[in-house]
C-alpha cells in the first residue's frame, strides 16, 4: 500500500528547507573585496612593499572574509583622458557583480583618478590612500568625509642637511631627474629646497640628459660634490626607466655619494635619506581598512597627521664614503648592515677561543712535560756516563794485574840498563855507541811505559762524549792492546783480525774501545778454565755495504738459551759475583752510535758478540737512527 500524498511530499519539503536555511547561513557571511588601485606598474618596488604590508595588516577570517584584487594605471606610461575614460569603463564594468566593500589608492595619480571618476566607479564606496603626497605635484584639495588615510611628506631638505653634515667639504649638489612630467615636477621641487641650502653650496641640475651624457658628468664629479635624485621614469633619450633602476645606474655612475627620496633605493648604490618607508605605509592603510571593515565610520578614525620619516641608510655605502658608524644617529634604520665579528661569528668564536684555550692548556702542559722528560733525558745521560765511567773503573780495577806488569816490564828494563850504563862509566870501558845504544833503550822503554799510562788515563778520565769521524779499526787495535798483557797474563790467545780500512764511523773511541774490552773480557773469563787449545779469542772488523761489524768470539762454555732474552737487561749476570751491568752499558753506549749489539749463542761450543755500527756517507755523516732489518 503506497503512503498518502502528503506524506510522500513531506521528506522532500524538509530537505529543501534544510538546504535552504544551509544556504541561508553561508550567505549570511559577507565576503568583503578590496580593490587596491596603483598609480604605476605592478612590479615598481615601491608598489611591491605597499602590497607586502598591505597583506601583512589586514585581518582575513572565515567570519570576515576579505579578497584583494589588484588594478594598476600604469602611469607614466598610459595616460590622458581617454585612458581615463577606458580604464573607468573598465573598472566599472569588471567589478559589476563583486563590487568593492573599499578602494584602497596608492599614490598621488591614482587617488585624482578614484576622486575624478568616483561617481561613474563606486559611488558612496570608502577610499583610504596610501603613498600619497599630499603637497606634491600639487597641493591636495579637501577630501570627503569617506576619503581617509595617512599622508605623505618627503622630508627632501631634512636629507639634504644630514648630507651636508657627513659630508661638510661639499660645495657642490647636483640633483638628478627626467623627461616625464612627474619627473619635471621634482625637479621644480628641488629647485624650490635648493634655495635654502645657503650660500656655501652650489646647486645645480641635471635634468632629462640622456644616458651617456648624465652618466659622464657623474664620473666627472670631485670630491666636494654630492648628488640627489628621486629616480626618475624617462631619461632624456627616451629610455625607460623605474625610479629604483635610474637611482641605482646613477649610483653606478657616480664618482660621489648619492642620496635619495625612497626606500626602495637602499641597496641600490644610494647611501640613504630621511624618507618614509613603503611597507610602513601599507601596514597603515591596511590598519584603516580592518578599522572601516569592522564598522568604523570614516569621520571617527584617530589618524597621525603624516606618515614617519625615518633616516635610512645602506651601512655598505655609509663605509664605502667615509661615513663612521658612530655618526649615524641611534634612531636610525640601517640596512645591509654589516656584522661585527662577534656578531657574526660569536658561537664560532666561542667554540674556537675555548679550543684554542684548551689547545692552550695542553701545549703549555705538554710544554711543561717536556721539559721535565728533557731534564729527565739529560739527567739519566748524565747518570749514564756517570755509570759507564764507574765501569770503566771496574774495568781497570780487573785489569790492575796486567796493568802493572805491563808497565813494571819497561821500567824493569830501564833500571837494568842504568846499571849497565853505571858499571860501563865505573870501569872506565864505556864507549860512545853501547851508551848510545843503551839511551835508546831506557828511551823506548820510557815511550812503552808511558803508552800503557796514556792508554789508561784516556779510559779512565771522566770526560764529555764526543762523536766525530774515527777509524774503527784503529780503535779496535787500541783496545786490544791494552787487553795483550791481561792475555798474556791467562794464557789466553788474542787474534785481531782487521778488515780492510777505511772503516770510518761517527763515534766516541773511548767509548767504543770501553765496549770492545767488556765484551773481551766477558770472552776470557768464558774460557778462563778451559784447556790451552780452546783459550783463544778472536775479535774481526767486516765491512757491510753501509756499516761495519766487530766480532768477539770465544769458544767457551756458551749461554743457556733461556738466558738470552735477559742478557742485556740490568743487573742480570751468568756470573756468580757479577753485577750484570756490563752488557747493559755496552748496549746503551752502541745504541746511542746508532748502531746494536747482538749475540749468537751454542752451549757447550762458544759465543759471538756482534756490534753493528753504520759507516759514514759520502757526504761524512751518518745517520741519527739506523733501521736495522
Amino acid at each position: 500500500m503506497k503512503p498518502p500524498i502528503a506524506r510522500r511530499v513531506r521528506f522532500p519539503l524538509v530537505v529543501l528547507c534544510l538546504l535552504a536555511l544551509s544556504g541561508g547561513a553561508a550567505m549570511a557571511v559577507e565576503s568583503h573585496t578590496v580593490l587596491v588601485l596603483y598609480s604605476n606598474g605592478r612590479l615598481v618596488p615601491g608598489n611591491v612593499e605597499v602590497e607586502a604590508g598591505l597583506r601583512s595588516a589586514i585581518e582575513s577570517s572565515a567570519e570576515r572574509p576579505v579578497h584583494f584584487f589588484n588594478e594598476f594605471l600604469d602611469n607614466p606610461d598610459f595616460v590622458g583622458d581617454r585612458y581615463e575614460r577606458t580604464m573607468t569603463r573598465y573598472l566599472r564594468d569588471k567589478y559589476t557583480d563583486r563590487p568593492p566593500a573599499i578602494v584602497v589608492a596608492v599614490a598621488r595619480d591614482s587617488l585624482d583618478f578614484v576622486l575624478r571618476h568616483r561617481d561613474d566607479l563606486f559611488p558612496g564606496v570608502p577610499v583610504v590612500h596610501a603613498a600619497v603626497f599630499t603637497t606634491f605635484p600639487t597641493p591636495l584639495p579637501a577630501l570627503p568625509l569617506d576619503v581617509v588615510g595617512v599622508p605623505v611628506g618627503y622630508e627632501i631638505t631634512g636629507s639634504l642637511e644630514q648630507a651636508l653634515r657627513w659630508h661638510p667639504g661639499t660645495e657642490r649638489l647636483v640633483f638628478v631627474t627626467g623627461s616625464t612630467p612627474r619627473d619635471l615636477n621634482w625637479e621644480a621641487l628641488f629647485r624650490a629646497k635648493a634655495t635654502g641650502l645657503g650660500p656655501k653650496v652650489k646647486a645645480e641640475f641635471l635634468a632629462g640628459l640622456p644616458i651617456d651624457e648624465l652618466s659622464k658628468r657623474l664620473g666627472e664629479l670631485d670630491e666636494h660634490s654630492l648628488v640627489f635624485t628621486a629616480g626618475f621614469y624617462q631619461s632624456g633619450d627616451q629610455q625607460r626607466f623605474t625610479p629604483r633602476d635610474a637611482a641605482e645606474l646613477i649610483a653606478q655612475a657616480s664618482a660621489v655619494p648619492v642620496y635619495g627620496t625612497f626606500s626602495t633605493f637602499l641597496g641600490t648604490g644610494v647611501v640613504g635619506g630621511v624618507m618614509p618607508r613603503f611597507d610602513a605605509m601599507g601596514r597603515q592603510a591596511g590598519d584603516i581598512v580592518n578599522a572601516l571593515l569592522d564598522g568604523t565610520s570614516p569621520a571617527a578614525l584617530e589618524l597621525p597627521e603624516r606618515t614617519r620619516n625615518t633616516l635610512s641608510v645602506d651601512q655598505r655605502q655609509t663605509r664605502r664614503w667615509g661615513i663612521a658608524d658612530a655618526d649615524i644617529p641611534s634612531d636610525a634604520i640601517v640596512e645591509f648592515r654589516q656584522p661585527t665579528f662577534w656578531e657574526a661569528y660569536r658561537r664560532t668564536a666561542v667554540v674556537g677561543g675555548t679550543v684554542i684555550l684548551l689547545q692552550a692548556g695542553l701545549i703549555a702542559a705538554l710544554m711543561v712535560e717536556h721539559r721535565r722528560r728533557l731534564k729527565a733525558e739529560m739527567t739519566l745521560v748524565q747518570r749514564g756516563s756517570e755509570l759507564a765511567h764507574a765501569s770503566r773503573l771496574a774495568i781497570a780495577g780487573e785489569l790492575t794485574a796486567s796493568i802493572a806488569h805491563e808497565i813494571n816490564q819497561p821500567l824493569a828494563a830501564i833500571l837494568a840498563n842504568t846499571e849497565a850504563a853505571e858499571l860501563m862509566i865505573k870501569s872506565g870501558r864505556q864507549k860512545p855507541d853501547d851508551i848510545g845504544n843503551i839511551l835508546a833503550d831506557i828511551r823506548r822503554d820510557d815511550l812503552r811505559a808511558s803508552d800503557v799510562i796514556a792508554r789508561l788515563r784516556s779510559l779512565l778520565a771522566r770526560q764529555v762524549v764526543a762523536r766525530h769521524p774515527i777509524e774503527l779499526n784503529e780503535a779496535v787495535a787500541q783496545g786490544c792492546a791494552m787487553l795483550d798483557a791481561e792475555a798474556r797474563r791467562r794464557s789466553i790467545d788474542l787474534v785481531v783480525r782487521a778488515g780492510p780500512s777505511p772503516l770510518q764511523i761517527l763515534g766516541d773511541p773511548i767509548q767504543i774501545q770501553q765496549v770492545l774490552i767488556n765484551l773481551v773480557l766477558n770472552a776470557m773469563d768464558a774460557v778462563g778454565d778451559l784447556p790451552e787449545d780452546r783459550r783463544k779469542i778472536v775479535v774481526s772488523t767486516v765491512r757491510h755495504a753501509d756499516h761495519v761489524t766487530v766480532s768477539v768470539s770465544d769458544r767457551g762454555h756458551g749461554i743457556e738459551a733461556t738466558h738470552l732474552p735477559r742478557l742485556f737487561d740490568s743487573f742480570f749476570s751468568t756470573k756468580r759475583s757479577g753485577m750484570g751491568l756490563g752488557l747493559s752499558i755496552s748496549r746503551s753506549i752502541v745504541d746511542a752510535h746508532a748502531g746494536r749489539l747482538r749475540v749468537d749463542s751454542w752451549p757447550g761450543k762458544g759465543t759471538v758478540f756482534h756490534m753493528d755500527v753504520p759507516l759514514l756517507g759520502p757526504n761524512g755523516t751518518a745517520p741519527k737512527e739506523y733501521r736495522w732489518t
